[in-house]
């Protein structure tokens, strides 16, 4: 039995931040207080923040295929380093996570290698092509949590209707990219001056409330189960609350990227700053952050996307898009904290109790009887980001040598301590 002392208890359901005590026995949550705490092996938290574990809903793993660029055993030590309990992987992988016998392989190097809690989407096509629906059924029974071909947008509408009405009729989740894939294609910045005057190929902001609002009349037609894996625009933002007030279950995720960054930040063509979406104006990531804050975009996610550096020292228009985060998301967070522009509790609703209600699992809260998934954290704590001490096996972060607010102390899986910083 451990007992959690002097700690900062950051409660994403009750939304409160207060000083008190956490006891843990069989690897969940038995009793939370304020007053004495009760006996036992004591973990002293130093008036420091404890939160739920980060529930990280999008993650790359390279396996099968790409093991250079990230595994599991890698991918959980960075995710640990970064306060992540469970990550959620994507299914766009090298070989394409689209049956059982795929799925259960990731599964077991995920069991064996991650130090971490790992769940598993499938992709929605065959091959992630657009074209054949996957077995949905089976890869469900398989383990997979959520359906999702990622940045290869469905563009045959009926396709992907079939897609939806089926997944509807067993209640699974389905995760789009909204970006209008004609337009989107080959384009590296957000249009406007910036692009012009770097001479980068460039897609309008349009192109993702024009994506929003066909899957929004999809989700309409069918009644699936329906999220946005990453909304980086104000455009985007009336036609998702319209959604929700209809009462259509939707609900919308934005990265870490597009809360602190904007398109200024590629600078002269830094190649590590190219994400898909590409970077929007200073005005997108304000209203993004808003929403956040306001509970109108429901999941803040790292899109964890590693890349090695032969794919990213190239000429910014045929570098690779992607950027690691898995260390960075919690850091990179606190930007908004200290700016006031989200409070604590408010933020780990969006990184741990929203993903994990999405995707039905019981962590990424501290009531009682929850999973013993916590991180400990200095939310004042300076220091200069090294890319070089990253834990993922890619280093391509866009924070590299940015100083930061907000030392990971201490990661807990069920009860037990897989990261120490001290």
């Amino acid at each position: 039995m451990s007992v959690f002392i002097n700690a900062r208890l950051i409660d994403p359901e009750t939304l409160t931040d207060t000083f008190g005590w956490l006891r843990v026995e069989n690897g969940v949550i038995a009793e939370t207080g304020t007053g004495t705490p009760p006996k036992g092996d004591i973990i002293d938290c130093g008036g420091k923040c404890l939160a739920p574990g980060i529930v990280d809903l999008g993650v790359k793993v390279s396996e099968p295929g790409e093991r250079h660029k990230e595994s599991f055993a890698s991918a959980g030590r960075a995710a640990a380093a970064g306060g992540v309990t469970t990550i959620v992987t994507r299914p766009d992988t090298l070989n394409a996570i689209d049956t059982p016998e795929v799925l259960e392989f990731v599964e077991r190097r995920a069991a064996t290698d991650a130090i971490v809690h790992v769940k598993h989407m499938s992709a929605l096509t065959k091959d992630r092509a657009g074209h054949e629906m996957v077995e949905i059924g089976f890869m469900k029974d398989a383990g997979a949590v959520a359906f999702t071909d990622c940045d290869h947008v469905v563009e045959n509408t009926k396709v992907l209707q079939r897609c939806m009405t089926y997944a509807r009729s067993l209640g699974v989740l389905v995760i789009g990219h909204p970006q209008e894939p004609t337009l989107s294609k080959g384009a590296a910045v957000t249009s406007g001056k910036f692009a012009s005057l770097r001479g980068l190929p460039a897609v309008s902001p349009m192109a993702e409330r024009m994506a929003v609002d066909r899957d929004i009349a999809l989700v309409e037609m069918t009644g699936v189960k329906y999220h946005f894996d990453q909304l980086s625009t104000a455009r985007a933002l009336p036609a998702l609350e319209r959604a929700k007030a209809n009462g259509l279950d939707v609900t919308a995720g934005v990265s870490i990227h597009h809360l602190t960054l904007n398109e200024y930040d590629v600078g002269d063509y830094r190649t590590f700053f190219k994400v898909k979406p590409p970077l929007r104006s200073e005005d997108d990531r304000l209203a993004m952050v808003d929403a956040v804050a306001s509970g109108l975009i429901d999941i803040i996610s790292s899109m964890h996307t590693p890349q090695d550096e032969e794919s990213k020292r190239l000429p910014f228009e045929e570098a690779a898009s992607g950027a690691v985060a898995l260390e960075t998301l919690l850091p990179a967070a606190m930007r908004l904290v200290h700016a006031e522009q989200i409070t604590l509790p408010a933020l780990f609703r969006a990184m741990s109790l929203n993903p994990a209600k999405r995707l039905g699992l019981d962590c990424g809260r501290l009531s009682v009887g929850a999973p013993a998934d916590f991180v400990l954290f200095d939310p004042e704590a300076p220091f200069v980001m090294d890319r070089s001490k990253l834990h993922s096996k890619s280093k391509n972060t866009p924070f590299d040598g940015a100083r930061m607010q907000g030392k990971i102390k201490g990661t807990w899986v069920a009860g037990i301590r897989v990261f120490d910083a001290t």
